[in-house]
């Protein structure tokens, strides 16, 4: 009896074991693949904060959702990622709000003045609050896409140059300036007399070692992470134009392989870490600095009263700005509903 129940777990243990490969192959089919894309490195504080987000949703769905992130421009620059999106063409991306202004011009209110330089706490009630909402629901509408929470904050962006060192505004006067995208930041370069130039950020590097530009708009993090400083950068003018976000967003196309339950699970699991990935960033761009000046790039803080006239002066041209941008009544009171309120 016990030889032949000994046969029989045998048998049994033996056609488990040859089968697992199967079952491990048939778990694999079965898995969602949700494909990622971003254009900056992997140092890149957004990078960093995606990579841990994905990590976690893959554990958190136990392997149900499998991801695969491509860096450095792989795929797409985030210039060409939204088109990406609707096209099926890629599952999750997290552009900047200057990469969107296109196809949705209300993402573009932070360039607004009454953002210029702004304290984090106050813009952070523009991102949370009603008007990131407004701009969320656009662009769901317009990407077809999902929006999963809160904004991936990036940092102030400033101006940087190669040769020119820059004490006020005025000293853009003349200068071609990178743009990373939108109308908004055309046009505060326009502002300072300078002229615009758009150039993917994969292109900078070059660009920038070539002269086809005196300087660009960016953050410390973003030119620590690509090394600028070989290509050139020199100086910075760190006014705090104003502070990037990036928006996590999945296509409806992934969103429709999901049921509910992994759909709340997308959202839980960035909502757990959102204040984490901020945090990180906000520390990436402190160290960047001092790494950027480790490397001899200099760095010229204006004074409170100078970013207040500044900002006078911007408000005085507002008018041009939100016909520039194409920012909607609706938006920008809501922006000064918000600022005022709470400034």
């Amino acid at each position: 009896m016990i030889l032949r129940w000994n046969r029989r777990a045998f048998i049994k243990g033996a056609s488990l074991a040859l089968a697992a490969p199967y079952i491990s192959s048939a778990i694999a089919q079965d898995a969602i693949k949700l494909r990622c894309s971003l254009d900056t490195a992997p140092s890149h504080p957004r990078n960093q904060a995606i990579a841990d987000y994905l990590q976690k949703l893959e554990e958190a769905s136990q392997g149900r959702i499998k991801t695969e992130l491509f860096q450095s421009g792989q795929l797409f620059a985030d210039l060409n990622v939204t088109k990406a999106l609707l096209q099926g063409q890629i599952d999750m991306a997290s552009p900047g709000t200057w990469t969107l202004t296109g196809l949705v011009p209300d993402s573009d209110f932070c360039q607004l003045p009454a953002l210029y330089s702004p304290v984090i706490d106050v813009f952070r009630r523009c991102s949370d609050g009603a008007p990131g909402e407004l701009v969320g629901k656009q662009l769901e509408s317009k990407l077809r896409s999902h929006i999963l929470g809160h904004w991936l904050e990036l940092g102030f962006e400033n101006w940087y140059t190669t040769k020119k060192p820059i004490q006020t505004l005025e000293d853009f006067s003349g200068l071609k300036i990178r743009s990373p995208g939108g109308a908004g930041i055309s046009w505060r370069i326009a502002f300072v007399h300078a002229i615009p130039n758009v150039t993917p950020w994969p292109n900078v590097p070059l660009a920038l070692s070539q002269g086809t530009f005196d300087g660009f708009v960016s953050t410390d993090e973003s030119c620590t992470s690509a090394k600028l400083w070989e290509a050139g950068v020199r100086h910075s003018y760190a006014d705090h134009s104003f502070f990037g976000n990036y928006i996590p967003m999945v296509s409806d196309a992934f969103w429709s392989k999901l049921g509910e339950n992994d759909r709340k699970l997308m959202r839980d699991v960035w909502a757990a870490n959102i204040a984490r990935y901020r945090a990180m960033s906000a520390k990436s761009q402190a160290d960047a600095r001092e790494t950027m000046k480790s490397h001899g790039v200099t760095f010229v803080d204006p004074s409170a009263e100078q970013v207040a006239a500044d900002r006078r002066r911007m408000m005085a041209a507002q008018a041009d700005l939100i016909r520039d941008a194409k920012l909607s009544p609706e938006i920008v009171k809501l922006v000064s509903d918000t600022v005022g309120s709470h400034s």
